[in-house]
């Protein structure tokens, strides 16, 4: 008969004690850690009193810690009476190590207290399986699995803390000098469009971007175009031995969309084969091969689409490091923002989406990628004589303005124009006529709000039996 194995939570009294008798022969080393590690991050509920005394301390205009103000300060408290009270803190002192790295100690017990919450986490994951209430089937329990590690990484983030500003000056001189290797054009990730990424300096990391437009315009179009061209960058410079690829490998999340949508888009495009001949399968035998040999070179290109509907933003957030561990994605993209849904239920819709695209902004810091979410638009823009749209037409707009980085509208003269056809014989359709003709195969990004530069109009090639945006003749030939 095996022995049991019986398993120990894990925590390091010793480093605990280590750390309090850090602080306790020299204060500053609170003033190191108090930004990463709090009380809870101790194991021993006499330690987290301890610190927590320590930090009220500090807090209180900076009064000197030593065992007797410590003692003092928590003379009342019996756990410590028990231990030894002035003698227990005068021997943590004395026990202290001569040059403590606190830095480390702290990780430690941050890494420890991370570990003991995950556990809590996977123990209520079990117990809930186990249990299997009536109204929470496995699929709910999946996603409030979801929504607790998500908790865990949004509250236990052991971020750098402050940095001096030479080392932020030395970041934003490679971010110049990698502009300069690629020909002093971009620093971010390519979308493919060459005026975007003038403006923009291609798709830059840690930016939340949307994409916004009414339906008809191709904002999906627009984003499936820009995310493919980055991917398939990616794929060509890897290829061919590029120290520094322009691309990134792309995770698309279309919540509106089937995988199978997307990708006849990307084939159509790429194939040039119209949608309805891809959905009918009525293909010339030279049209077949082509699109069979297109079907062939674009397989390796690495273009991930989730299409799950109804994803939280929770959902989103852990796929998306998952993906970022296993495939080193460098863009994510979402169709779109109103569809997603958010980890807990809101007051109203504009703290939903509040909340959905804090969560986006969050992420994409947190995997130092670009996030480019899609968004609607009112219907008030099709009431005004001028369809082009501005900042205050997004829906639930405040809190999308306000936390993106760059903000952009796809509009095409072309769609409103073709709907407003007047009769024949009015002496107004010859000049509609002739707008109509100007518009055709024409679209513009507005470009509205950009965080860090200029905002401006592109002007690009629409051609809609391809869902293909592509660059005008004159900006790809200079």
């Amino acid at each position: 008969m095996e022995q049991e194995v019986y398993r120990h939570i894990p925590y390091d009294i010793e480093v605990e004690q280590a750390l309090l008798g850090a602080i306790l022969v020299d204060n500053r080393a609170m003033e190191a850690v108090s930004a990463t590690l709090k009380a809870e991050h101790f194991y021993d509920p006499l330690h987290q009193r301890l610190y927590q005394a320590m930090a009220t301390s500090m807090e209180r205009g900076g009064m000197i810690i030593t065992p007797l103000t410590l003692h003092a300060a928590l003379k009342a408290d019996p756990g410590l009476a028990e231990v030894g009270g002035h003698a227990y803190l005068a021997g943590l002192a004395d026990a202290a190590p001569a040059v403590p790295n606190v830095r480390d100690l702290a990780k430690i017990l941050y890494d420890l207290a991370l570990r003991r919450t995950l556990i809590r986490v996977g123990e209520d994951i079990v117990n809930t399986a186990y249990e299997a209430p009536l109204d929470k089937p496995p699929q709910a329990q999946i996603e409030d699995a979801e929504k607790a590690l998500y908790r865990v990484s949004e509250n236990a983030r052991y971020g750098e803390g402050p940095i001096e500003f030479a080392e932020s000056m030395q970041r934003a001189v490679a971010m110049a000098e990698k502009a300069q290797l690629r020909g002093g054009k971009i620093s971010g990730v390519t979308s493919g469009f060459i005026e975007v990424d003038r403006l923009l300096g291609g798709l830059q990391p840690s930016d939340l971007l949307i994409i916004a437009g009414r339906p008809g315009m191709g904002k999906t179009a627009f984003a499936v175009n820009a995310g493919f061209n980055a991917a398939f960058a990616y794929a060509q410079d890897v290829a061919t031995g590029a120290s520094d690829p322009r691309g990134a490998p792309v995770l698309f999340f279309s919540l509106e969309m089937a995988a199978q949508q997307i990708s006849a888009r990307v084939l159509s495009e790429r194939a040039e084969i119209e949608m309805w001949q891809i959905r009918s399968g009525k293909f010339s035998e030279e049209q077949w091969s082509k699109f069979v040999l297109t079907m062939q070179e674009l397989s390796s290109v690495p273009f991930y689409i989730d299409d799950t509907g109804g994803i939280s933003i929770a959902q989103i957030a852990a796929r998306a490091r998952r993906m970022k561990r296993e495939k080193n994605i460098g863009v994510i993209m979402i169709d779109y923002l109103q569809l997603v849904t958010p980890s807990r239920q809101a007051e109203n819709r504009v703290q939903e989406i509040t909340e959905i695209t804090k969560g986006l902004k969050t992420l994409a810091k947190e995997l130092n990628v670009p996030v480019v979410a899609l968004s609607q638009l009112s219907r008030g823009v099709d009431a005004r004589d001028d369809k082009r749209p501005v900042l205050s037409d997004l829906r639930e707009s405040g809190s999308i303005e306000q936390d993106a980085d760059v903000v952009m509208f796809v509009y095409r003269e072309e769609y409103y124009l073709a709907t407003r056809q007047p009769d024949p014989s009015s002496p107004d359709f010859a000049k509609w006529q002739e707008k109509l003709e100007r518009a055709t195969g024409k679209a513009e990004i507005l470009v509205e709000k950009h965080r860090h530069g200029a905002t401006r109009s592109i002007e690009l090639v629409f051609e809609s039996r391809y869902t293909r945006f592509s660059n005008m003749a004159e900006t790809a030939d200079g």
